[in-house]
């Protein structure tokens, strides 16, 4: 069963869960590149909220890249996954390989998405971390601990759907936490898109500029 058409469609429908936020001055919405930048965009246009973007890279494990055995994240955050990590006996030279090449990677995505563009200040800021699904949450969850650092008076949490075993902890480390579906057996975020193509980078470009000559930065 089919969910979502595709992640502006998953948008549209996470933002009714959020209209609460709708026109505040202390929101910030967060998209995690790519996936999740097409869901904010929907967001931000519904509540009319201020849109960037927050860098996460997932630690995969060798020869199965889709299994995370953490993430790394902007500011130095890194999060590993203890389970992953003793199950399949990862040694720290794999661990520390990923990180290098995943931080290489978070860095070129840095300068090839923002540019210029200044960074939103979120002191004291309601920040609504968005992606297009939680898995295993790991990605999220390196978000969360680096937006964390900034000292926001309040993180929420918002995916269009996820794994009840990846939302349910997240609550451990987000204020608040909306996992708008859970189905289960969840098998992976892709199969509840008809559409999951994967982003481009001129697109993430694309969007955040269209996001920004909607809402006047200050």
């Amino acid at each position: 069963m089919v969910l979502f058409a595709n992640r502006f469609n998953a948008g549209k429908r996470l933002a009714q869960e959020l209209i609460e936020y709708k026109g505040r001055d202390d929101v910030i919405l967060l998209a995690l590149p790519r996936g999740g930048v097409p869901v904010a965009y929907e967001v931000a246009r519904a509540l009319d909220a201020p849109m960037d973007i927050f860098l996460v890279r997932k630690l995969g494990v060798s020869g199965k890249e889709e299994l995370a055995m953490g993430a790394i994240a902007s500011g130095g955050v890194r999060v590993l996954n203890a389970e992953i990590l003793l199950a399949l006996n990862i040694s720290e030279k794999d661990v520390n390989e990923a990180v290098q090449r995943e931080t290489r990677e978070l860095q070129r995505r840095e300068h090839e998405y923002r540019g210029d563009r200044p960074y939103l200040n979120l002191r004291d800021k309601t920040v609504i971390l968005i992606d297009d699904g939680l898995a295993t949450g790991a990605s999220m969850r390196a978000a969360v601990e680096g937006v964390r650092t900034q000292h926001p008076a309040k993180i929420i949490v918002a995916v269009p759907t996820g794994s009840i075993e990846a939302c349910q902890p997240m609550e451990q480390v987000a204020d608040e936490v909306l996992c708008e579906q859970t189905p289960q057996p969840f098998y992976g975020v892709g199969m509840w898109y008809d559409d999951f193509a994967q982003i481009s980078d001129d697109q993430v470009r694309e969007l955040l500029e269209q996001a920004d000559k909607l809402y006047a930065r200050g």
